[in-house]
């Protein structure tokens, strides 16, 4: 221990800070168990999918230019399916990221005079300028799909009553985000989004409902595609791909909603035909197979910092004692110093750019200035230990990932002797 610590102090650390985190974590054992139940149950049914679609050394060639006859490609798409039970899945390294698999399957399964609903508030930035919330070329908007949105109510819980009201003659899509993106609202529970999906088919049975999955994949048993989503989005650069995976997306659901995803992402006629793999199977497989227990460390992470800083007088979403559905935690630091100085020691912990400073700039999609740490193998990996968010009140900051539970702990250490070097937090 004295060894450790030692190493520490030469990276930054002091003693008063090293201990601080020591004694939080002594409280925090029963939970990390509790974490590891759930990966174990994961992992299982990961190498279950492998199994059954008889994956072979066979499904890592590469394959380049139209990618027919793409066998390892094909069987990816059968175990990301089986995983999510689901009838079919479109996964591939040419969805460049989460908002991008997001306009796909918003914009295949969306026409003109279709209406779009968000029973979840303000989706994430992002997504706004794809909807056309705030203008943009080729939005969903300027194509003739309409949007409404019903806002969570105080507690952050669903308005049923209005969301109740909003469905119409036009809805032809729901859109559920399941993480709180940059919001400092809670995330839902897959049993939440289960009750209110079923509520919106109660009132329109043909509805399509999506669940922005990102963040939350494997951090329950059960997955949104469990409790009757007809789509669940992601990134392979955050949950899924395990850290391995360095582009791509997802889409699984319903055959009729993959196969229009398809033809949206391709072209009509050709859909999942085509898509040559340019030799990165070995990576989106190995890194699906390591997920599981890659989402263990970042939630241990992610509920590390909470038990740290709340007792410290920082509001944290959720909360130190929270169950929690996503690997992101969101801490309001009050001020854009405080911002800063939390993402300078983020980055700071990094195996990647330790040496870089971070600081507020204008992200393309955004309408905020951004601060972002991240250090990552892979450019804009989530997964991958980072920091970031929008300057602007509460001042909150967006801690999440870590390839392993030990880097989680040190960035989130490094984190807090960057506010204690600036005077902004005394233990």
């Amino acid at each position: 221990m004295e060894e450790l610590l030692e190493l520490y102090n030469t990276m930054g650390i002091s003693p008063g800070v090293y201990n601080y985190g020591e004694e939080t974590l002594k409280k925090l054992q029963s939970r990390f168990a509790d974490i590891d139940r759930i990966a174990e149950h994961n992992q299982a049914k990961v190498i279950a999918a492998m199994q059954k679609n008889h994956v072979s050394a066979a499904c890592f060639a590469a394959t380049t230019g139209y990618g027919y006859d793409d066998v390892g490609r094909d069987n990816l798409e059968k175990v990301y399916a089986d995983v999510f039970h689901t009838e079919a899945a479109l996964v591939r390294p040419q969805i460049t990221c989460g908002t991008h698999a997001l306009t796909v399957a918003l914009s295949a399964n969306l026409l003109p005079g279709d209406e779009l609903l968000s029973p979840v508030g303000l989706p994430y930035d992002t997504l706004q300028e794809v909807i056309g919330i705030r203008e943009s070329p080729c939005s969903l908007k300027e194509y003739g799909v309409s949007y409404r949105q019903v806002d969570l109510l105080s507690d952050g819980t669903f308005d049923f009553d209005g969301i109740c009201k909003a469905i119409n003659e036009k809805t032809k899509l729901v859109t559920i985000q399941r993480s709180k993106g940059y919001a400092t609202r809670p995330s839902f529970s897959v049993k939440q989004i289960g009750e209110l999906i079923a509520f919106v088919k109660s009132i329109k049975s043909d509805i399509i409902c999506m669940v922005d999955n990102c963040y939350g994949e494997f951090v329950e048993t059960i997955e949104p595609s469990d409790v009757g989503a007809d789509m669940v989005v992601g990134s392979l650069i955050k949950n899924p791909g395990g850290g391995l995976a360095p582009i791509g997306g997802y889409i699984c659901g319903t055959n009729a909603c993959i196969q229009r995803c398809a033809y949206r992402l391709s072209a009509p006629g050709l859909g999942q035909e085509v898509g040559a793999n340019l030799g990165l199977m070995p990576a989106l497989y190995q890194g699906f197979f390591l997920a599981p227990t890659v989402v263990a460390g970042a939630e241990k992470g992610a509920i590390f910092a909470a038990n740290l800083y709340e007792p410290l007088g920082f509001k944290c979403v959720p909360n130190a004692t929270e169950s929690r559905h996503d690997i992101i935690q969101a801490v309001e630091l009050g001020s854009e110093e405080g911002m800063i100085a939390f993402c300078k020691g983020i980055q700071a912990a990094a195996p990647v750019d330790s040496f870089a400073t971070p600081l507020p700039w204008d992200m393309p999609g955004y309408n905020d200035k951004v601060i972002m740490a991240a250090g990552a193998f892979v450019q804009g990996s989530s997964i991958e230990l980072s920091a970031d968010g929008p300057i602007r009140p509460p001042y909150a900051v967006y801690f999440q990932g870590g390839l392993t539970w030990y880097h989680a702990k040190l960035g989130i250490l490094m984190s807090l002797q960057k506010m204690v070097d600036a005077g902004l937090v005394t233990l």
